[in-house]
């Protein structure tokens, strides 16, 4: 994810359509799309013209080279109608009936279809810096952010609301997280910039994030040295070792005071990325029902909107304005008092004398 804009594009479309040259051009073939302002597609999608011509060149490739029937109503239809649940939460009216009364068609379904789709983007559009430069690059903004080195990605639980009956005491209680709510929870990972390096798994609101690292893919990955001796930034509810740093948990000096704002600073950036996807896709605030097999439909949605927002970062779209009352950040749980390897203790203390301790001229936050 640290190429340059035009770098960027250039290989995912290699990687999406192959030849660049069988690449929709979109300058002659009409778009449901093409009815709307630059204004109002912002307004509707939260997206611009050429992200959204992007998206929906994308879409239609993938669906080429899958298993898909020709779809009714057409693929920018689809996603017109995909799009608009995603960033608003609901269909607007105004929108659904561009589809027209020719095709019989859930709504629903077709929003199934084209998450289906776009989450299975996610292995174009999501992932780790995978060579070298790339990791140092991604690390060495970490480091100019908040001066702590060697830092790959920022760790963290994305917790999503859904709607859970109280009267099915079989599985209520486990959708209840720490702040009180009923939620799904996905492992995510971001860089210093906010883009999404991973997004993992959907639990129960109630699972802990020290346990979805254990037992995820990506979290096995890191700590057999898979991505090098880089560190990722972990909030409270996760362990120390020797890949994940965690705070201080009783600051005794000034190095670790230093040590912990600039922790806090880089934490806040997964943080503000959760916040900025959710005023951008709203569909994110509600995830709907709890029922048998809605965790993999809800993983989808939260892919699908992750890869949306890669591609909306790539393209630099601002961010709609925040409306009303904005969720409270996840505190995390705090991590069971199981015992921290030493070399853990060691390494993370070096590291703050290193960097933050008094002989340290310069404070990195300033």
């Amino acid at each position: 994810m640290a190429f340059a804009v035009p770098v960027w594009l250039a290989v995912q479309e290699e990687l999406l359509f192959g030849e660049p040259e069988t690449i929709n051009p979109g300058s002659a073939t009409p778009s449901c799309f093409d009815s709307f302002t630059d204004e109002e597609l912002f307004k509707v999608f939260h997206l611009s013209r050429p992200c959204i011509t992007f998206i929906s060149d994308a879409v239609r490739n993938r669906m080429k080279t899958s298993d898909f029937k020709r779809p009714a109503p057409s693929v920018d239809a689809m996603v017109m109608l995909a799009l608009n649940f995603y960033a608003q939460g609901l269909f607007t009216p105004s929108v659904a009936l561009k589809l027209g009364t020719n095709h019989r068609v859930s709504l629903t379904t077709v929003v199934s279809t084209m998450s289906g789709v776009i989450a299975g983007m996610s292995d174009v559009f999501i992932s780790f810096p995978l060579t070298a430069e790339a990791r140092a690059s991604t690390a060495s903004k970490t480091e100019e952010l908040c001066g702590i080195p060697g830092v790959l990605g920022v760790l963290a639980p994305a917790h999503f609301k859904i709607r859970a009956s109280p009267y099915d005491k079989s599985t209520f209680k486990s959708f209840i997280n720490v702040l009180g709510y009923t939620s799904v929870v996905s492992q995510l990972i971001c860089d210093s910039e906010g883009n999404i390096l991973s997004v993992e798994k959907c639990c129960v609101g109630s699972t802990h994030e020290q346990d979805m690292w254990d037992s995820s893919f990506k979290g096995r990955q890191v700590e057999d040295d898979v991505h090098g001796a880089f560190r990722f930034i972990g909030g409270k509810g996760y362990r120390l070792s020797k890949h994940v740093l965690t705070p201080v948990p009783q600051p005794a000096n000034d190095s670790e005071i230093r040590f912990n704002e600039a922790h806090a600073k880089i934490h806040d950036v997964v943080q503000t990325t959760l916040s900025s996807m959710k005023r951008r896709f709203k569909c994110l605030l509600q995830l709907g029902f709890a029922d048998d097999g809605s965790l993999n439909k809800k993983s989808n949605i939260i892919k699908t909107c992750s890869v949306l927002h890669n591609i909306a970062q790539k393209f630099s779209i601002p961010f709609p304005p925040a409306a009303g009352q904005t969720e409270p950040p996840y505190s995390g749980k705090q991590c069971s008092s199981v015992e921290v390897a030493t070399e853990a203790l060691k390494a993370r203390q070096e590291l703050i004398e290193k960097n933050f301790g008094l002989s340290k001229r310069l404070d990195p936050l300033d």
